[in-house]
């Protein structure tokens, strides 16, 4: 049997979805474009070949990544806004290792170094919450760019392209590519590590001592402190661990996907995984089915814009309009339960 909570949850977010898509017809029609057949169009290019289909789960395993980076802090009630900078420096991890070794044996390397750094740069943030009492919020979002700045730096000296003409790196040797699980795709072995990722920090939040220990903290932290938990040792964990899974994206888009680093890359992906871990209330399992969703719409997007003339910005309106709906269904879920918590008591007292 569904829990009240999760109905709740999938009621309220199936909503959102649908007057996300509502308010984007009504912005369509001001472009003089009929929604119902722009929509079609918009849904039936997602998966008009094997192609178009790999790109759904390629464009959904950074954003995975990010998600479940700000979906584990928040357990905690934290708020890790920096994913984009730990990406950034998983990219720059990465991309060099595979610089240095081309290999196959730079895959493993960079997957793990790529954590440990981007680990240790999310780290930075918890070890501030718990030994300054600085805001979190504040920290993350600006460390996101430094990280963008020493990019931007490494991109125009060491890392740069030996032509020197371009911000941007080498091509990556062929063997540090991530391999193909689907023949005649994109679709890399990045994406069975995402989804790994997910299930793994599922059972981290929801099967272990340690899990009970950061959703106890994000609860009530001096009631966790009564209780023998540490709330800043929690801090620091859970935003090492953060930014290493933000830092994993990295290495899914520089070694999956673009094969080098360049500037201006992926700037929003950082802000999608907010998105996402709001959409699916923070569970690891719904945030994979939610990337998977926001990958669609966005290839979906790109073809639809090239065949029906209407801006494939529509789609980011969209999920806007579903982000906005989403924060709002959180007042009316909280609602509900006060509600029945009332009647419950009233029966109670009766």
């Amino acid at each position: 049997m569904m829990d009240k909570k999760t109905r709740d949850i999938l009621i309220t977010n199936f909503f959102a979805v649908v007057l996300g898509l509502l308010l984007s017809g009504f912005m369509i029609l001001f472009l003089k474009k009929n929604p119902i057949q722009i929509f079609a169009l918009l849904f039936s290019s997602m998966f008009r070949d094997g192609y178009t289909i790999g790109e759904i789960f390629v464009k959904a395993t950074p954003l995975i990544f990010t998600a479940l980076a700000f979906a584990f802090t928040f357990k905690a009630s934290l708020f890790n806004i920096g994913a984009q900078g730990q990406f950034y420096i998983g990219s720059i991890t990465a991309v060099s290792v595979s610089l240095l070794i081309p290999s196959p044996v730079a895959i493993p390397l960079a997957i793990i170094l790529s954590f440990i750094t981007s680990g240790l740069w999310g780290g930075f943030i918890g070890l501030s919450k718990a030994k300054f009492k600085a805001n979190e919020f504040l920290i993350s979002m600006m460390s996101t760019y430094v990280a963008l700045n020493l990019m931007n730096y490494l991109l125009r000296t060491v890392l740069m392209e030996s032509k020197g003409e371009y911000p941007q790196t080498e091509t990556l040797a062929r063997s540090t590519w991530l391999f193909k699980i689907v023949p005649h795709t994109r679709l890399h072995f990045g994406f069975i590590l995402a989804i790994l990722a997910a299930v793994t920090i599922w059972l981290i939040l929801y099967r272990t001592t340690f899990g009970f220990r950061i959703r106890a903290v994000g609860q009530n932290k001096e009631a966790a402190r009564m209780s023998g938990v540490n709330p800043e040792r929690i801090y620091i964990i859970t935003f090492i661990i953060s930014g290493g899974l933000a830092g994993l994206a990295g290495v899914t888009e520089v070694n999956g996907v673009q094969h080098m680093l360049l500037q201006g890359f992926n700037p929003s992906i950082g802000a999608l995984g907010i998105g996402i871990a709001i959409l699916a209330n923070g569970n690891p399992i719904g945030i994979i089915f939610a990337s998977i969703l926001f990958g669609a719409l966005h290839v979906g997007g790109t073809i639809m814009g090239q065949l029906s003339g209407v801006p494939s910005s529509i789609i980011n309106l969209m999920e806007g309009f579903v982000m906005v709906f989403v924060i709002i269904s959180y007042y009316v879920r909280r609602k509900w339960e006060v509600s029945r918590d009332k009647k419950l008591l009233i029966e109670g007292t009766i």
